[in-house]
């Protein structure tokens, strides 16, 4: 099944108000720019999507990518391990206002949590955040002499990742560290939606290297010179 969509805009179609929303990368580092502005200029033409609940690494630097979906009012709450990066102004300023939420999570847990949404594992146990305010509330229980904490699984109903070769049915590739949350977030999200640098045939990736097997992959778009984060920062680029 060819799974390549013509543009931008048709790959993130279908997001809409109050859903849950990966979006794979740690920082800059296979995070999907193109797809998260085709989203905010989506919002900018139409008032939607809003409301947005989204998982990632941390929440977002300067005012591009994830920084600028908060910045538009897209965003209603952020699940991430670091919600202050290396310009975490976007997000400071709304969360100081009141205007979006925060779940923080240790980052093995938000990736254990991830791949357990994929898995369909519904809860586990884990000695991290046992006896602080991150374990408020979660059930907790002794194995072996020591304390454990119940943690959910996390599902989301779209994923927007980052490959570096994707071939026509959705088997993927990543650039070294890019890979990161990328496969775990594919599986556990009901449309997975890839920016890929190239595209190739369905012969054209060793069976031996695919990372992502195109089971979890719903639409691909290619973006073939693809902006990097750290780049636009420097630039001093706000997708304003």
């Amino acid at each position: 099944m060819d799974k390549i969509v013509p543009h931008l805009a048709t790959a993130v179609a279908g997001i809409e108000d109050g859903m849950t929303l990966m979006v794979g990368g740690f920082g800059g580092s296979g995070a999907p720019i193109e797809l998260l502005h085709a989203l905010v200029d989506r919002f900018r033409a139409t008032g939607s999507p809003k409301g947005l609940i989204v998982i990632n690494n941390n929440a977002g630097n300067g005012r591009i990518g994830i920084a600028a979906m908060i910045d538009a009012g897209m965003v209603a709450k952020m699940v991430c391990s670091f919600p202050r990066s290396a310009d975490p102004r976007a997000f400071t300023e709304k969360y100081l206002a009141g205007q979006i939420g925060l779940e923080l999570v240790p980052q093995g847990t938000l990736a254990e949590r991830i791949r357990a949404g994929g898995a369909g594992i519904p809860a586990f146990y884990t000695p991290t955040s046992f006896g602080t305010d991150l374990a408020e509330g979660k059930p907790v229980a002794e194995f072996d002499g020591r304390m454990y904490v119940q943690e959910r699984w996390l599902k989301a109903d779209a994923a927007l990742i980052k490959a570096e070769l994707a071939d026509t049915m959705g088997n993927l590739t990543y650039r070294k560290a890019a890979r990161n949350f990328s496969p775990l977030m594919a599986a556990a999200a009901r449309v997975t939606i890839v920016q890929a640098s190239k595209i190739v045939a369905p012969d054209g990736i060793d069976p031996e290297q695919v990372v992502t097997p195109g089971i979890f992959v719903n639409r691909i778009v290619q973006i073939t010179d693809a902006q990097q984060e750290e780049a636009l920062m420097r630039a001093g680029v706000a997708y304003a």
